[in-house]
């Protein structure tokens, strides 16, 4: 494995087939990526870019789906995961991929299971693996989990009930790293997680693949939250790839409008100038607007309205980046 490209992207186009009333729409279009042992990347892009999509393909999700819930399919283009060519894979494959691919939902943490604790929820999947792993072991492992992911200790004893939403994520994050994947694929994994704990959150999930040397793909909107951990960034924006390579390089020479708008936003407008990025005079759409012709008050990509609550722990809720399910 370790001489040889853990995921490789050649090409690839997906799209949801038409279903009900809605007409079949390409979600990616020409996506290429690699991912090498022990490589850390992160996916960015606005809500609807179809980053979310790709990591719904990449990690075998949408196959497992199979025609169900109008699942994306790869319809060019190849992609390798692990060996595995992904485009038309068979259930017995999608089986053996998911022993080494690891998968956190961006909405992972309000779909645990309610009966069970902490402790339970993240062990669990050593116990589906192998019904006599040693419970002291699974216990440690998953204490240590937590604990690496900023959880108090004494929420080993907790219900999800009892969890903020924040917490809840990262006991999902928790649940997905602790059978050891080649190839850890999160989307959104701080989703509702307290910004200022955010950054900590994919410093373990990188810290953790990368001195196994393993892998991850980590799906988001924050540059910032990524910037320490991540080795390179693919760029994605209406299902084109507009940008790959270290977050400084890739922001530092934007060759489209929407990384120019991403640059903006991380160094600010002092270094950028709004109306000539690209030092032909003109603004990026000839109208003297943002990218898409609206304001985005927060930077996270999503033109719609933003409400925050925080809970009592300081873990936030963030409704502006709902998505619609089909376009994330």
């Amino acid at each position: 494995m370790a001489d040889r490209n853990i995921l490789t992207a050649s090409d690839v186009t997906v799209e949801y087939p038409a279903h009900s009333v809605s007409s079949a729409f390409t979600a990616v279009k020409g996506f290429t990526l690699t991912i090498r042992p022990g490589e850390i990347v992160g996916l960015v892009g606005s809500s609807g870019s179809g980053k979310s999509t790709l990591a719904q393909i990449a990690s075998g999700q949408a196959a497992l789906r199979g025609s169900k819930d109008n699942s994306p399919r790869i319809i060019g283009g190849s992609l390798d995961v692990l060996g595995f060519e992904m485009r038309g894979i068979k259930r017995s494959k999608l089986n053996k991929l998911t022993l080494g691919v690891g998968f956190v939902s961006q909405d992972a943490g309000s779909n645990l299971t309610s009966n069970m604790t902490v402790a339970e929820l993240v062990a669990e999947p050593l116990f589906l693996r192998d019904k006599r792993y040693n419970r002291q072991k699974a216990g440690l492992k998953a204490a240590t989990l937590v604990d690496a992911l900023l959880l108090p200790v004494g929420s080993m004893l907790k219900y999800p009930h009892e969890l903020s939403s924040g917490q809840r994520q990262r006991v999902a994050v928790a649940r997905g790293l602790i059978l050891d994947p080649v190839l850890l694929i999160a989307d959104e994994p701080t989703a509702g997680v307290d910004v200022s704990v955010r950054g900590a959150v994919v410093d373990v999930i990188a810290g953790l693949q990368r001195s196994r040397g393993a892998s991850a793909l980590i799906v988001s909107h924050d540059l910032e939250t990524l910037r320490r951990s991540v080795d390179r960034i693919a760029v994605i924006h209406e299902g084109v790839v507009v940008g790959l390579g270290p977050i400084d390089d890739v922001l530092g020479d934007p060759r489209h409008p929407y990384v120019a708008g991403l640059a903006r936003e991380s160094y600010g407008d002092d270094e950028y100038d709004d109306e000539d990025f690209d030092g032909d005079g003109d603004d990026f759409d000839g109208d003297g607007n943002d990218l898409d012709g609206h304001a985005d008050s927060n930077g996270d990509g999503d033109d719609g309205p933003d409400v925050a609550g925080v809970t009592g722990d300081g873990d936030v809720h963030d409704a502006g980046d709902a998505g619609d399910g089909r376009r994330a």
